[in-house]
């Protein structure tokens, strides 16, 4: 097991950068690539996956429906070597978009299933 960087940069209890394991590191990797507005990064403009969007435009099943497509795809490009994504669920609720990712970790074949949330504000 490798340690890892944890995302975003923090630090631990004892004042050091704080770390995490590699299956902490795949959903780090995962959460970058969900809430990176494409443009976002000067070396990678086209990196993420413009989920952000959705805070801000009416929701119906057709966006939705494109959404989960458009952050799949995203996922599979950037992260594609890394896991296989198995389904994408997107959702807004009171101003926060939820997002759930189930995936493969291809190392490993260990099924997982993450929830990211971001509020308007950003938090």
């Amino acid at each position: 097991m490798s340690t890892h960087v944890d995302y975003p940069y923090q630090f631990d209890g004892r004042g050091r950068t704080a770390a995490t394991d590699d299956a902490g590191r795949i959903r780090d990797l995962i959460e970058q690539v969900l809430f990176t507005l494409p443009g976002e990064r000067v070396n990678r403009p086209d990196f993420g996956s413009g989920v952000l969007q959705l805070l801000f435009a009416p929701l119906s099943d057709e966006l939705a429906a494109t959404t989960q497509f458009l952050v799949q795809g995203a996922l599979q490009q950037w992260l594609g070597t890394l896991v296989v994504v198995e389904q994408v669920h997107v959702s807004r609720d009171d101003g926060a978009l939820r997002v759930r990712v189930q995936y493969v970790v291809r190392l490993t074949g260990e099924r997982r299933t993450e929830t990211f949330a971001r509020a308007e504000g950003g938090t």
